[in-house]
């Protein structure tokens, strides 16, 4: 195994940082913080491949597919982080993005030994959530050997769905097998191996790029506004209101009475405030547009 991992880029002494443990706090986090700047510079290098991605991704999205993030360890808890914001943000089931774990939900907060060597493993979890060809599934490994999600990848081909993949390697396995994969070269860690510094980044940074994107292209945003945001407590329902006023031009006290008569439905709020129709006449425009928001305030515009 030390071999197998001896070539990684991911696995290099750092040399800006082999002097870590004589030097004081201020001196580290300096240290750590140099290494950190280089991320987006590398994520910059790979930006046609994430627009690869993203694209085939949002395409099966649009055709009632879900996106499936299959990982293990650091990687797997970030597929979990992004799966998990997708609904509060923009107003998704949670069945939309799915995020799977090696080890399985007790892994997200205590590691599973050995969960991850084993690509049955992978197999078996998307088995259990009935993949289909429909689905999109993208694994996530920073080193991108990581045998429980490369059977995953593996089988998603065989199911016929489209399939995707982040690393932080050269040429990996895992990109090898993924039908559009993404490979961010982040060079060696400030700490020996330890990738959820500078890899753990880059992938939370590329995976915004990817869940962002495909809700913008599926009509989820207006102009740069969060306009099917889920009211679900206080701080959201502020936000809403505040998003209501924006997009209708109206202060926040019309906007909050324009939330409630919706039943607290930002799209229907803001059509109902720009046509003055009623909240079912709001749904059917909004229908029309297959709840692409954008579409249908451009067109009652007109």
């Amino acid at each position: 195994m030390k071999n197998k991992l001896s070539g990684l880029d991911t696995e290099q002494r750092n040399q800006n940082t082999m002097n870590l443990d004589q030097l004081s706090a201020r001196e580290i986090v300096e240290k750590i913080n140099n290494e950190d700047h280089k991320v987006p510079e590398a994520i910059a290098l790979e930006l046609d491949d994430i627009a690869k991605l993203i694209e085939a991704a949002s395409d099966a999205y649009s055709k009632g597919g879900r996106i499936v993030y299959i990982g293990a360890g650091t990687s797997g808890r970030l597929g979990i982080l992004d799966a998990s914001e997708c609904p509060p943000t923009f107003g998704v089931s949670h069945d939309d993005f799915i995020a799977l774990i090696a080890g399985g939900r007790n892994a997200m907060f205590k590691a599973v030994e050995g969960a991850e060597d084993s690509k049955e493993f992978g197999v078996n979890d998307l088995k259990e959530i009935n993949l289909t060809s429909k689905d999109f599934v993208i694994g996530l490994a920073a080193s991108g050997r990581t045998p429980y999600v490369i059977g995953a990848v593996e089988y998603a081909n065989e199911v016929g769905c489209g399939t995707g993949s982040i690393d932080c390697a050269k040429d990996s396995p895992l990109a090898k097998v993924a039908k559009h994969p993404v490979e961010v070269h982040v060079g060696p860690e400030a700490l020996t191996g330890s990738t959820r510094l500078k890899a753990g980044t880059a992938q939370k940074l590329v995976l915004n790029m990817v869940s962002t994107t495909i809700m913008i292209k599926a009509g989820k945003v207006y102009e740069n506004l969060m306009v099917d945001v889920k009211t679900s407590n206080e701080k959201l329902v502020d936000r809403a209101t505040r998003i209501v006023s924006e997009v209708v031009d109206c202060n926040y006290e019309t906007a909050s009475e324009l939330l409630t008569k919706s039943n607290m439905d930002v799209k229907t709020a803001i059509l109902k405030g720009i046509t003055g129709c009623e909240n079912e006449d709001c749904q059917d425009l909004l229908l029309n547009n297959n709840g692409n928001i954008a579409k249908t305030i451009r067109q009652s515009k007109k």
